[in-house]
């Protein structure tokens, strides 16, 4: 059997993707069914843009349905640990500041599946959080960024919100 790859994800991330898989399956693949249906009603598919475009909406929905259903079925929920929250782990909040002008930021580190840098939530394989995580409070870790190498120094660990 072949060893699919594991989605680390928070409780919350795999709600959200149990949503949005339901919205997928009971709305979406029906509205794109009947832009189907009502394409094919123009006529001649060959030249039909209509229904070129809902054939790759089709696909896309039908594509993402199975992304998701893998990703639910090899999810590895991150548990909260308590015991652990002086150092940087899967599903922590990480506050540090860059060196030398003390610019502040925050990141919560979560899997593949459910990072969103724009809500602040990396992905655990991201260059930023690999260099953050086995850390802890008052460590100054180099990361290598798009923008260059930085170092930073950590301010706080917290457990996810």
């Amino acid at each position: 059997m072949v060893n699919e790859k594991q989605y680390p994800m928070t409780l919350a991330g795999k709600q959200k993707l149990e949503e949005e898989l339901e919205n997928l399956i009971t709305v979406k693949r029906k509205e794109v069914v009947e832009r189907i249906k009502i394409a094919r009603s123009f006529g001649d598919l060959s030249e039909n843009s209509e229904y070129d475009s809902a054939k790759e909406e089709q696909g896309f929905v039908e594509g993402r349905i199975s992304t998701i259903e893998s990703m639910l079925r090899n999810a590895i929920i991150i548990e909260e640990t308590e015991g652990e929250s002086d150092i940087v782990t899967l599903g922590k909040t990480v506050k540090f500041v860059e060196l030398p002008d003390g610019e502040e930021e925050e990141y919560t580190i979560v899997g593949s599946a459910e990072a969103d840098p724009f809500e602040g939530k990396i992905s655990n394989d991201s260059p930023i959080a690999r260099a953050l995580l086995g850390r802890k409070v008052e460590d100054v870790v180099k990361l290598t960024t798009p923008g260059g190498d930085m170092e930073v120094r950590i301010v706080s660990i917290s457990t996810a919100k």
